[in-house]
């Protein structure tokens, strides 16, 4: 059975370029303030070595830091800025070489142990931000793929090298970021039948329509009229769903037409956990 979104083939040339585009910066570009908040271009590589690393122990179920009790979705997010704290904090002492040398080792077996899952079986962690507490491996491996793309989008942005905003990497990303949309609206009430249309511009875009259901929101390609239609680039569409975005920009940068108050919704979706 095909899986709805494909991602896993993508993830050996997604990193090849990220190795590619490492190996190129100078020294005062691995310092460069990325959008990550306080991370810069060091930091933000060395976070994705983490994600291999963390993975690998997985594999091998092991975990050198538990996370004790985790009874709330805050908890996880503590638990987990403190994870990426204290490895962003160790990491200053290795050199952006050694980085490199370490993301090429590791590479191989972190893509082979997520090409040996059954696509359909239950995941380990579940898509929290799409609202599942329970997601199948194709969805936790198109979320582990995102992670990758946006964290080394944040690199070029930085530098401004571009690399990965073409169809075949973005638009899979977008595929699944796009399924945080019914949970981002699970507390907004229209009458049933509303349809909102979210259209992400350029050739990479796409377009995605919810619609009002008995309780809750689901995608829908009925041809009826729109209620709302929202409108944002490529770049503002990857920055606002990462929150690399701060509202009062992204109002600038997002056009909303029909009913007003239906839109506002998308200036609150994350699709990451934050």
């Amino acid at each position: 059975m095909e899986v709805p979104i494909q991602t896993l083939y993508l993830f050996l040339p997604l990193d090849q370029k990220l190795i590619e585009l490492l190996k190129s910066l100078s020294y005062d570009e691995w310092n460069k303030q990325t959008v990550a908040e306080q991370w810069t271009v060091k930091d933000v590589a060395a976070h994705l070595l983490d994600g291999n690393m963390r993975t690998l122990a997985t594999v091998e179920n092991f975990s050198g830091d538990p996370p004790g009790a985790i009874h709330t979705y805050k908890d996880l997010v503590d638990y987990l800025n403190r994870l990426n704290a204290d490895w962003i904090k160790a990491m200053k002492r290795v050199s952006p070489k050694t980085i490199i040398e370490l993301l090429e080792a590791t590479q191989k077996p972190y893509i082979d142990y997520y090409r040996s899952l059954d696509l359909w079986a239950t995941a380990r962690f579940a898509v929290s931000w799409a609202g599942e507490e329970e997601s199948k491996n194709w969805f936790h491996v198109a979320r582990e793929y995102t992670e990758r793309w946006h964290h080394q989008q944040q690199i070029r942005d930085a530098v401004n090298i571009q690399g990965i905003m073409d169809r075949k990497f973005f638009f899979p990303l977008m595929q699944t970021f796009m399924m945080a949309l019914p949970y981002t609206y699970r507390d907004t009430l229209a009458p049933e039948g509303t349809i909102i249309s979210i259209n992400v511009t350029g050739e990479a875009g796409g377009e995605w329509k919810i619609k009002r259901q008995p309780g809750h929101w689901q995608f829908t390609d009925d041809p009826d009229r729109v209620a709302t239609t929202i409108e944002l680039d490529l770049d503002t569409s990857w920055k606002l769903f990462t929150k690399a975005l701060r509202k009062e920009e992204a109002v600038t940068r997002v056009m909303i037409s029909g009913n007003q108050k239906w839109g506002e919704p998308i200036f609150g979706m994350l699709s990451i956990i934050a």
